[in-house]
């Protein structure tokens, strides 16, 4: 009897690790930094990730049923509210799915729950985001935004202000001069989708405050301090005052809500809560508002460490992890290499940067001498890498001596996926943290602030450019033949330990990039 019951012992143990070793994650789309990337990170601790197949994540049906098939073989689900719900991200703006569709899709979360009880269910949505103008052509926005989205975010700026402060005789005759200008079946359109889309969200909220999902994260993607999405937000943090942030968050982001979560799910599979210490560079530093935020930098790292199953502690000498923030001490963002063309820095400004990057990167070194686990989020420009700070880094032979570096896209991207990295840094290897910076470095260094800058420059000349960086059609092949070339050209002689890799553009545009590391 006694074997018997050892050997019974033996079987639920072991099933149990191989269970804990399984995380089922749902990306919001296919693009390597919403996927690729932070699977890739997981994985470097041991863990399998299980995702769908990627023609499931335009189809809720199909990965609802997925989800269901290998729900119980697994211990945690990260999970994409808007792929289970509209198909993914950039169709959540522009979807034409009616409220009951969305309602019953919504209630699968509660018969998940019910059939597996013991889940760890971690959701992250978003409210659909205001750009402050479009383009057209530009797939992630409904045809119309190409034409009208600069007057749509001015028009909803102005109703935001007029519900929080007075409008003055000048804005009240700029409203209604927009309300004329924008036809109202694209207004009728346009709000009646967010209207849908915003009571989903609260009822995933309301499933969130009855334990149907364990935590719950709304993103403010692409937003300003006024706009439609923080007017949509003040409604949300006022339904959300009895709910507690350990929970559920509204936060400023959406990009890096999968390592935020996937990370969240790791400590808590380990039982553990990580301490973590944030320094800012000099000047406005914590008080910065990056672009496409409406709130400090400083607040968004403070709840992505929430997010993130992590604790702020205010010394650096006690904690697991310390991120430095590159920002500017004006608290200025700067668009260098995410405008067409790319913007070129005067004189005056180089010196600026230089000064500031040599302060900084000043700071990563005596923390590194002083054996603190050091990790960077680089946010002075938005998408792409300080140059400046590179080379300083560079010089001081401190790139592969960090935790985690982030300097991709906007700020709070950068702060959730370099936190994340460098909170789960202290379980891998170093050749697996060498091997992570390596692409990050390969990306947000080479690519985003370097090779993508250079062949935007070069595009900026030809009267079709333009239309080619945002869909590459029957160029790619000569775009990808470039990028190559000026990639391994780049890590020749920057990094040349990790010159093996192969760059493509899986969303057939010059935004992002995909790496494959040999």
């Amino acid at each position: 009897m006694l074997k018997f019951f050892i050997a019974l012992l033996i079987i639920f143990s072991t099933s149990a690790q191989v269970s804990a070793e399984k995380i089922l994650f749902i990306p919001h789309d296919n693009r390597p930094v919403s996927s690729q990337q932070p699977s890739d990170v997981i994985s470097q601790l041991g863990y399998e990730i299980i995702s769908p197949p990627t023609e499931f994540l335009t189809n809720p049906d199909q990965l609802w049923s997925w989800f269901n098939e290998n729900a119980p073989f697994v211990n945690a689900a990260v999970v994409s509210s808007d792929a289970l719900l509209y198909g993914g991200l950039i169709p959540s703006r522009s979807h034409e799915i009616s409220a009951e569709i969305l309602n019953s899709r919504v209630q699968n979360f509660k018969i998940l729950r019910d059939n597996n009880p013991n889940l760890n269910l971690y959701a992250f949505g978003s409210l659909m985001r205001t750009p402050s103008f479009g383009t057209p052509g530009d797939r992630e926005e409904p045809a119309y935004y190409g034409q009208f989205g600069a007057k749509i975010f001015q028009l909803t700026a102005l109703l935001d202000k007029n519900e929080t402060s007075k409008l003055n005789s000048n804005e009240k005759m700029q409203l209604a001069a927009l309300e004329n200008e924008i036809p109202d079946e694209i207004l009728d359109n346009w709000f009646a989708r967010r209207v849908k889309n915003l009571s989903m969200t609260i009822k995933l909220l309301d499933l969130t405050n009855d334990d149907v999902i364990n935590f719950f994260v709304i993103g403010r993607d692409d937003n300003a301090p006024l706009c439609q999405t923080h007017r949509e937000n003040r409604q949300l943090l006022a339904y959300m005052e009895n709910i507690p942030k350990i929970k559920a968050q509204s936060h400023a982001g959406i990009d890096e809500f999968a390592i935020l979560l996937l990370t969240r799910a790791v400590n808590d599979l380990n039982c553990h809560i990580p301490f973590v210490n944030v320094q800012f560079n000099r000047g406005k530093g914590a008080k910065t508002i990056p672009h496409y935020s409406d709130e400090e930098i400083g607040q968004s790292i403070r709840d992505e460490i929430i997010i993130a199953g992590a604790m702020f502690v205010p010394k650096p000498e006690r904690a697991d992890f310390v991120l430095f923030v590159n920002s500017d001490p004006k608290g200025n963002t700067f668009e260098l290499h995410n405008s067409f063309p790319p913007q070129v820095l005067t004189k005056k400004q180089q010196k600026y940067f230089a000064r500031n990057a040599e302060n900084f990167a000043d700071m990563v070194e005596n923390a590194v001498n002083n054996n603190l686990p050091v990790g960077i989020a680089d946010i002075i420009c938005a998408n792409g890498s300080d140059n400046f700070l590179m080379a300083q880094l560079s010089d001081k032979n401190l790139l592969f001596k960090l935790q985690s570096y982030g300097g991709w896209n906007t700020a709070t991207n950068t702060s959730g996926f370099a936190l994340s990295t460098g909170i789960l840094a202290k379980k891998m290897s170093r050749a697996s943290i060498d091997r992570l910076l390596a692409t990050r470095y390969l990306d947000d260094w080479a690519y985003q602030a370097n090779v993508r800058t250079a062949i935007a420059d070069e595009l900026s000349k030809r009267p079709d450019g333009l239309a080619i960086y945002l869909n590459l059609g029957d160029h790619e092949s000569e775009i990808l033949k470039r990028e190559n070339v000026l990639m391994h050209e780049f890590a020749v002689e920057h990094f040349p330990q990790w010159n093996g890799f192969v760059v493509s553009n899986p969303w057939h545009r010059m935004f992002e990039c995909r790496i494959d590391l040999d």
